[in-house]
């Protein structure tokens, strides 16, 4: 047991867990007593350890903005749905953004595209990676602002290019002006073999060109995004509906 002093002076220094996990070992002392003490405070510091990263994997999340931040991968249904189970625990395990590779999301609407993106931007957050979820109309409402206030664009830019793993939803829902393709272009030039990003869409691949505009800079754009994406399609069924009408099911 470490005396009063010992622990005023550990809680000056911030180390509350440290004090945590020492009283946690006394409480349990018969499963303690046996091991050397380096064993144990190597316990300790594990336990001191683990606790920081969740605190700050917590405080990630909060940030990372996401639509629903009690996505949980594990909860991912796959039955009836196009989905490759292996493909999407190996994404879960932040591969994608080790190597990196931009992943494609695509579905009809209520197939659950939002909810697995968050699902996998909760999971990088956990793994300590910057994350953010936004939405493509507040992406471009971004730029427009920044430009109508006299606001550095550039800074917003490199602000989105800089985070770990970028989350963009309704991609091309609306087709954005000739001025904002060029601000999508400076984003990803800016990511582009650095940090990926992860795109829900309606619209297949195919129809990206010609929503960006048609021409060389829809090129650039393409070009910083699919080759090195891996596509996820989760069909037509409607997970809404689905899930209304199993309410057991979680």
């Amino acid at each position: 047991m470490i005396s009063d002093e010992s622990r005023r002076k550990l809680r000056e220094l911030s180390l509350e867990p440290f004090i945590e996990a020492l009283d946690h070992q006394e409480l349990n002392i018969r499963e303690y007593s046996s091991m050397p003490f380096d064993q144990r405070l190597d316990l300790v510091i594990d336990d001191c350890y683990t606790r920081k990263n969740n605190d700050r994997a917590k405080r990630l999340t909060r940030y990372a903005k996401l639509r629903y931040p009690n996505a949980d991968i594990h909860s991912i249904y796959y039955d009836g749905r196009e989905l490759d189970k292996n493909q999407i625990l190996l994404l879960s395990t932040g591969s994608f953004i080790d190597a990196p590779r931009n992943i494609v999301i695509n579905g009809f609407t209520g197939t659950g595209k939002t909810y697995l993106a968050c699902a996998l931007g909760k999971e990088a957050c956990r793994h300590l990676h910057r994350s953010r979820y936004i939405r493509m109309p507040d992406l471009l409402e971004m730029f427009n602002l920044a430009e109508q206030t006299g606001r550095s664009i550039s800074s917003t830019v490199t602000k989105l290019a800089n985070y770990h793993v970028l989350i963009i939803d309704e991609w091309l829902l609306d087709i954005p002006s000739e001025k904002e393709i060029k601000y999508l272009l400076e984003i990803f030039e800016k990511r582009h073999d650095q940090w990926p990003t992860i795109f829900c869409s309606q619209y297949k691949i195919s129809e990206w060109h010609p929503r960006l505009g048609g021409g060389v800079i829809a090129d650039a754009i393409l070009d910083r995004i699919v080759h090195n994406s891996e596509i996820i399609s989760l069909g037509s069924k409607n997970m809404r509906e689905f899930y209304s009408s199993q309410p057991s099911i979680k």
